[in-house]
């Protein structure tokens, strides 16, 4: 009963995470478009060149940057700086530690 118990509260998560990431990557693709397409509306009256000068047509790619920099951190920063590859080097270590102390 508790493995079953495990498994599900394991799927439950894994569900979670796979969500998080999609949402991710849908707003990463709304960011590109939106601002593509905001990017190309400016540019059409004065010229490519003119747009690219133009500080005013980069407030919305930096600010909704910020936020997207902020989604991107919530679902994959923590496991990006301290991952489980970090954690099984990090037990590995402890653990080499505590045996060299043993023996000493």
């Amino acid at each position: 009963m508790e493995t079953d118990y495990r498994k599900s509260m394991s799927y439950k998560s894994a569900q979670k995470r796979i969500k998080d990431i999609k949402g991710f990557y849908v707003h990463l693709l709304v960011f590109i478009f939106i601002n593509a397409a905001i990017f190309i509306m400016n540019t059409q009256d004065t010229g490519l060149l003119d747009g690219l000068t133009e500080i005013t047509n980069y407030a919305t790619l930096f600010f909704w940057g910020i936020g997207l920099f902020a989604h991107w951190a919530s679902v994959f920063g923590p496991n990006f700086i301290f991952g489980r590859k970090w954690e099984e080097r990090k037990i590995k270590e402890l653990m080499d530690q505590d045996k060299k102390q043993i023996w000493k």
